[in-house]
């Protein structure tokens, strides 16, 4: 069956190729008619019969040529039409083909530079794929129906299968009850770490703010450091914009309100400094400030809002993050980064064993890891936030560990492979579960509590 369908989108994508073959060659004879018309036309523009024909004959053989050249343009205008809807028609159909991938489709979509044929592009998929996903869960789902009646080990086979390809808000409510049998169907297929965040975001929209988004404030994330006397940076006190910022070497500058390394630069010396973003040095003050105001102009800065605090150096060098995926008490995952001179990854389990996760595996490297104590510090801290997931961000130095800032919104958590997005969507779940316990008990979050809006 699969093998069949398969064909059957080959030989649509070839029709449709042939299609375009087609009409391409149909437009130019068009033009080349075009292109042949106007040589007739200067040919007998300078004729002697033509000059000597007068007004009239002028008059005549002008009306016959606008005529000829308004029936050519008409024809090529069809044919271009035709062009772009077969060539839509063919964009919409690879997005079926078995063998695309997403480099392919990324390529296949940036080909249409013109935004109107994007916009275009992008109703027709929108459109093609709720069809698409309609169909695909009402023929599940009638698959799964056909089951009901058997016994629980053949349904429970089956609807374990239809689970790997249904959506969490796909999943039938008779499928669903299964799992509420003493033996019951597992649903690790339903966890998503991707959907819980994004129902995170959802829920602040709705006006309930997740606490863990007041640590995203790195201030306010520094108190609550101090106040579990966790070791952090020191920092200014006040802010600075661009033009009066201090220029002390040992420091680092960040925008007070940023994320993913922008705006971020180590001041090691007055002619040594680092770009952490772009990994470029920077050799004079002037050459800082107008890379600073690049930030704000590019928008990689939103606000003209800067901090300083501490340069953390491991045996002399840049320390690199170490950062752990915390769900209330328990360390998922763990990524360890070296930012200069080449951005390198390299992701460890609680246990300090590598693995992959389908996130940053274009660039990896070996490593230090990390220690027991190290996560069980980790484990301690994320406790004591009243929040199912936080990730907490640490740099390594010649002193161990030093808390770098909280993280509730990690960038880019939709890229992690289906098995470890699945992995920690489970662990987000256990979180909650267990804080709902904690939250009906005594335990206090004081820490936590200290902190305000």
């Amino acid at each position: 069956m699969a093998g069949n369908q398969t064909n059957d989108k080959s030989y649509r994508g070839d029709d449709l190729i042939q299609a375009i073959i087609q009409t391409e060659a149909e437009i130019e004879k068009a033009e080349r008619q075009k292109a042949s018309a106007e040589k007739r036309m200067n040919q007998i523009r300078s004729s002697n019969t033509f000059k000597a024909a007068g007004r009239l004959k002028n008059f005549i053989a002008k009306n016959d040529r606008r005529l000829e050249f308004e029936k050519l343009e008409k024809e090529l205008e069809d044919v271009r039409g035709k062009l772009q809807e077969t060539y839509m028609e063919l964009q919409l159909a690879r997005l079926d083909d078995r063998t695309m991938n997403s480099v392919k489709i990324q390529r296949m979509v940036k080909e249409m530079k013109d935004e109107a044929a994007i916009l275009g592009y992008i109703n027709e998929a929108i459109n093609q794929k709720k069809k698409h996903d309609e169909n695909y869960r009402d023929a599940l789902t009638y698959a799964a129906r056909m089951f009901k009646d058997r016994p629980q080990e053949y349904r429970h086979s089956i609807y374990s299968k239809l689970l790997g390809a249904m959506k969490v808000e796909d999943i039938p409510e008779f499928m669903m009850r299964e799992a509420l049998l003493e033996n019951p169907l597992q649903l690790k297929q339903a966890a998503s770490f991707r959907a819980c965040l994004n129902m995170r975001i959802r829920q602040s929209q709705l006006g309930f703010m997740p606490p863990e988004y007041m640590l995203d404030d790195k201030q306010r994330g520094y108190a609550f450091a101090d106040k579990l006397k966790v070791r952090r940076p020191w920092v200014s006190e006040s802010t600075y914009t661009v033009d009066a910022l201090p220029f002390e070497p040992g420091t680092v500058v960040k925008p007070v309100d940023g994320a993913g390394a922008r705006g971020v630069y180590l001041i090691h010396d007055t002619n040594d400094i680092i770009d952490i973003k772009q990994g470029r040095g920077i050799k004079t003050r002037d050459n800082l400030i107008q890379s600073m105001k690049n930030d704000l102009i590019s928008g990689r800065v939103e606000k003209d809002d800067w901090m300083m605090e501490e340069l953390i150096l491991d045996d002399g060098s840049q320390a690199r993050d170490v950062k752990f995926y915390c769900f209330y008490g328990k360390v998922g995952l763990i990524l360890e980064i070296e930012r200069y001179p080449e951005l390198k990854y390299c992701w460890w389990t609680a246990e300090n064993e590598r693995i992959v996760t389908g996130k940053y595996d274009n660039s990896p490297f070996k490593g230090k890891g990390v220690d027991s104590k190290e996560v069980e510090m980790a484990e301690m801290i994320s406790t004591q936030v009243p929040a199912p997931f936080i990730r907490i961000d640490f740099l390594r130095s010649d002193e161990g560990l030093i808390l770098g800032e909280f993280t509730p919104k990690p960038g880019n958590y939709d890229e992690f492979d289906a098995e470890t997005d699945q992995y920690l969507g489970d662990l987000f779940l256990e979180a909650e579960g267990r804080l709902m316990q904690d939250l009906a008990s005594p335990v206090s979050f004081e820490a936590f509590k200290s902190l305000s809006w």
